[in-house]
């Protein structure tokens, strides 16, 4: 009689289990102090620098809250808050609708498919400060003939950065979205042509609820992008234009929140710990937004 051979399977599976418990914290830790190194404790040092005045880290002098006082009664940092606000609210409607409009087109089986995909893709990979500077000079061109540029109107400026942000996240947006219209369920879409639901009651009512996890994903990535938004805004308007209030105060008219912040620790070594307690307040306010928009579309994904 043939003798079974034992299963070892088991016997291994426990025995990898019970290593990779020991040694675990051993390959973690290098990971776990490059994070430390690299991003706590230089955000804890940046908190306490918010309520200093500084030239460098080490000659900061406590000053309570007068920097976060000084922060909040700048005119600038509110007109920069709004422009920011306005600018973030018009990306993600653009940006998104145009990347589903264009990846939905791509996923029904047309031509050329693959090369368009990769066309769209292609303004991702240039560096922000080159395609501010690149379509300065293609605005300026176009408005030389109503003898105006970019920079001298602040709705030109506005829409010149939606333009210009728009035409290079569509492309990574469209990536996301293409993948999460191939992951719907063939089964699922043709269960509703055999309802008698036409094109766009298959759209509204199976596909995108279908794809609420990547519509999550997207719009995550572009509130964040939005008002981190810096290069960008940097080359193609440098904030202009600027005008002068009743106060003798200047407002950059297309200035950006972290520009603002850039700005302002460039004034002078006083407005250092304003700048950074800009920057804190900056990072709460763009963490407690994205929170919330997070909250929102996952509720979507649930009803759904």
């Amino acid at each position: 009689m043939r003798k079974r051979k034992k299963d070892h399977s088991d016997v291994n599976s426990v025995l990898l289990r019970r290593s990779v418990q020991k040694w675990f914290p051993l390959f973690i830790l290098p990971t776990f102090l490059c994070f430390i190194i690299g991003f706590i404790w230089p955000f804890l040092q940046g908190i306490y620098l918010s309520f200093c005045n500084f030239n460098t880290p080490k000659d900061a002098k406590w000053v309570g809250i007068t920097n976060y006082i000084k922060a909040f009664s700048d005119p600038s940092f509110g007109k920069a808050f709004w422009n920011t606000a306005a600018f973030a609210a018009v990306s993600i409607v653009v940006i998104n609708v145009l990347a589903f409009a264009i990846a939905f087109a791509l996923t029904q089986h047309m031509k050329g498919a693959n090369l368009f995909r990769t066309v769209f893709f292609m303004p991702n990979l240039i560096g922000g400060v080159v395609l501010g500077y690149i379509w300065q000079m293609i605005f300026d061109a176009i408005l030389k003939q109503y003898n105006t540029y970019i920079t001298a109107n602040a709705t030109y400026g506005f829409w010149g950065l939606v333009i210009l942000v728009a035409w290079q996240q569509i492309g990574y947006m469209m990536i996301i979205y293409i993948a999460g219209l191939q992951a719907v369920s063939g089964d699922m879409l043709e269960a509703a042509k055999i309802d008698g639901a036409d094109g766009w009651k298959t759209l509204f009512h199976v596909t995108i609820p279908n794809i609420m996890p990547t519509i999550t994903i997207c719009t995550f990535l572009t509130l964040t992008n939005s008002f981190k938004l810096f290069d960008q805004n940097m080359a193609l308007t440098g904030g202009n234009p600027i005008i002068t209030m009743a106060d003798g105060s200047k407002l950059k008219m297309t200035e950006m929140l972290a520009l603002n912040i850039y700005s302002t620790y460039n004034i002078n070594k006083n407005w250092h710990g304003v700048a950074q307690a800009k920057a804190v307040v900056f990072f709460v306010l763009v963490a407690t937004l994205a929170i919330i928009q997070l909250s929102a579309t996952r509720n979507k994904e649930v009803q759904q």
